[in-house]
């Protein structure tokens, strides 16, 4: 599956996310964990931001100007709602190259559906577009080696990838970022998140 094929699938679900059984809490302690790391509090970008706004609103809070980017066109619609006035990109991030650097980046619950090709490569830009000191937070899919697979758990059929956990901390070391925390945060399940520093 494409990026914008994703896209497509999360513009039919945006529901799940509006409902009230979904959790806003989810992801936030991680967040807050990311925070403690960062040096200063200029912009801040949410990578597959969706349309709940929980992350724009930390990082409102917490002194940052956030941006949000998202191939879901539904969701970036209902985003903008919440949020008149922060800035929103429908883009694609395998192809997209931000015009700026940021403090913070997050990429709760979103990289791990682009191309396992494409990887590396995201990875890469994003920690080039951090300032120095910046920190860069993401989930992934914590197998010990590179996997794809598509589910339809959600309603549509979706892909994911991950580089594995030795394969995302091999790239980090080679970019010269610092791993800040690792956590298999929802074990048993695969679901773990890093917190890395660009030097």
């Amino acid at each position: 599956m494409k990026p914008v094929d994703i896209g497509r699938a999360y513009d039919q679900i945006t529901h799940l996310w509006q409902s009230d059984k979904f959790n806003l809490a989810n992801g936030i302690e991680a967040h807050k964990r990311a925070l403690s790391f960062v040096k200063n509090r200029g912009r801040a970008l949410d990578i597959g931001c969706g349309c709940t706004g929980r992350f724009i609103n930390l990082l409102q809070q917490e002194g940052f100007t956030p941006e949000g980017v998202d191939i879901s066109a539904e969701m970036l619609r209902l985003a903008q709602l919440k949020h008149p006035k922060v800035t929103f990109h429908h883009q694609d991030i395998c192809q997209w190259q931000p015009s700026e650097k940021y403090d913070l980046i997050t990429a709760w619950d979103s990289i791990w559906h682009i191309p396992l090709a494409h990887q590396e490569n995201v990875i890469t830009n994003l920690i080039n577009s951090l300032n120095e000191g910046g920190v860069l937070l993401f989930s992934f899919g914590g197998t010990d080696e590179p996997g794809e697979h598509t589910d339809s758990f959600m309603g549509p059929e979706v892909y994911y990838s991950t580089l594995g956990t030795n394969g995302f901390l091999s790239l980090l070391i080679k970019l010269g970022a610092v791993c800040k925390h690792l956590e298999y945060d929802q074990y048993p399940e695969l679901h773990t998140y890093l917190i890395v520093q660009k030097g």
